[in-house]
């Protein structure tokens, strides 16, 4: 029903949703929904959710970005850990999959905490910088990998100092891994990893969760 850790046998996988995995019943549906519909490799790991709704409880987020909504189990995760004042940016360009993101998020009761744009996140990204820099404490990258380091430059000027900026996919897409891969795709995310590597605008680790999900901390 869902993309598994990394390299971890069915029977460990298995151990480590039933011993770690607290996942509300409303993210549940949300998987079962998504897992009938085209593209369900998209969607991230339960164990992935409840990673980054951690994340933003223990930077004290209250202002998050999402490049890359899908069907909305990421932001839903997210905005779930957010205060009640705080504020989800969403960004996707199907008005398809993000219909039933909305329906999720109203069910769980936190839709007026998630501002939809469903246009290329790019233009969003220029119209929240003609606004002003570094308003959000946390940004997900999970849309078309091409774009990859144009996300991060902007994103480097929007999410704050000791802000968080985390990219989906830097190790495997739809399971497969990017090392042995001559794809688009996984040349466009290789370039991406090269390109954050030695940057020292952040600090950085790769963390072999879901398909492989690298967290940049902005210095």
């Amino acid at each position: 029903m869902s993309t598994r850790s990394l390299s971890l046998a069915p029977d460990i996988y298995r151990y480590l949703l039933e011993h770690s995995v607290r996942e509300p019943p409303v993210l549940e549906r949300l998987r079962a929904v998504t897992a009938e519909m085209p593209g369900a490799e998209m969607q991230v790991s339960p164990e992935q959710g409840q990673f980054m709704a951690l994340l933003v409880k223990l930077l004290g987020a209250s202002r998050i970005i999402e490049l890359g909504t899908y069907t909305g189990y990421s932001s839903l995760a997210m905005a779930l850990a957010l205060p009640e004042a705080g504020h989800l940016i969403a960004c996707d360009v199907s008005h398809e999959w993000t219909a039933v993101a909305r329906r999720f998020w109203r069910e769980a009761g936190v839709e007026q905490r998630i501002e939809l744009k469903v246009q290329p996140a790019l233009q969003t990204l220029d119209e929240l910088l003609a606004q002003s820099e570094g308003r959000f404490d946390l940004a997900f990258v999970d849309a078309d990998k091409g774009n990859y380091i144009n996300y991060f430059e902007k994103l480097l000027r929007l999410v704050r100092r000791g802000g968080l900026i985390c990219a989906d996919n830097t190790l495997f897409v739809a399971s497969t891994d990017i090392v042995h891969s001559d794809s688009a795709i996984a040349r466009a995310l290789k370039r991406f990893n090269d390109h954050v590597h030695h940057d020292e605008r952040v600090d950085l680790a790769m963390v072999p969760i879901g398909e492989g999900l690298t967290l940049l901390r902005v210095r």
